[in-house]
């Protein structure tokens, strides 16, 4: 029996500089996952930590990595031919499935677009499978934006919306919050809403896209938390009787605020 504690001995392959903090590792694992699941990625001598699958092929998969901690900011420092370990993929990923046949939103903020690539390659790859579909995405600055250069692509696919809170020389486009953006959206009944980001963001455009009339049953948020294990044993992850990394990490909006403290402004929504 495989022992799900031991993690896979993986190449790093290739290193694309994203923004000045962020790039994303391709490493030399063949994993089948779903869009939404991640892994735990191991640096030897460093620790381990759970980051979300950001795209892959049959392989190697893609991780998608912002330098903000001793783990992180060790493989920033690493460089092509490096090895690193992988365990998973764990969770349960995005139903992208619900969306076969109706409207798709994806609302993403900052790093929060790399789990939800995978769902907009798997949309540009089967857009016959999906009505209308629309990208709404906001970063700090413009150049803090991820994937760039694959924004002309999707848009060929889908209505893609940009925002950022600090615009830089040479921005045209919108400037404030994601929030500003969701009464551009042309079509909110019988829409399979998928959303990552900061809380604040994903607090705040939930209850925009309540207001507009969203089915809120059709609403779904990955969540964050101290995920260590992956598998639901250590229960560094528990909430509300759940575990994070087992049971999620995407929740539907009506089961995520049963798992926290409800916000004033949504009580009642789901009651």
């Amino acid at each position: 029996m495989n022992n799900p504690y031991l993690p896979a001995v993986a190449r790093i392959t290739d290193i694309i500089e994203e923004t000045p903090d962020t790039k994303t590792f391709v490493i030399s694992s063949p994993l089948k996952f779903k869009p939404g699941q991640f892994v735990e990625l191991s640096i030897f001598g460093y620790g381990e930590a759970p980051i979300s699958i950001s795209g892959g092929n049959e392989k190697s998969i893609d991780l998608t990595i912002r330098a903000v901690g001793n783990i992180t900011k060790k493989i920033h420092r690493m460089n092509v031919g490096d090895y690193v370990g992988i365990r998973g993929p764990f969770g349960n990923g995005w139903p992208v499935e619900r969306a076969e046949g109706r409207n798709l939103l994806i609302a993403a903020g900052g790093i929060g677009l790399a789990p939800l690539k995978p769902v907009i390659e798997y949309v540009c790859n089967n857009r016959k499978k999906f009505r209308n579909v629309t990208l709404l995405y906001g970063a700090r600055k413009p150049s803090l934006m991820l994937f760039k250069y694959k924004l002309e692509e999707w848009s060929k696919h889908m209505d893609v919306l940009l925002t950022v809170d600090e615009p830089e020389e040479g921005w045209k486009g919108n400037v404030g919050v994601v929030t500003t953006l969701c009464d551009r959206i042309k079509h909110v009944s019988d829409t399979v809403t998928l959303m990552c980001g900061p809380p604040i963001m994903m607090k705040y455009t939930s209850i925009s896209l309540m207001e507009l009339g969203f089915p809120t049953g059709e609403m779904y948020l990955s969540l964050e938390r101290n995920m260590k294990c992956g598998i639901g044993i250590c229960g560094h992850c528990a909430v509300g009787g759940l575990y994070v990394c087992r049971d999620g990490p995407v929740f539907s909006l009506n089961d995520a605020l049963k798992l926290i403290e409800k916000p004033h402004e949504v009580q009642g929504v789901i009651d």
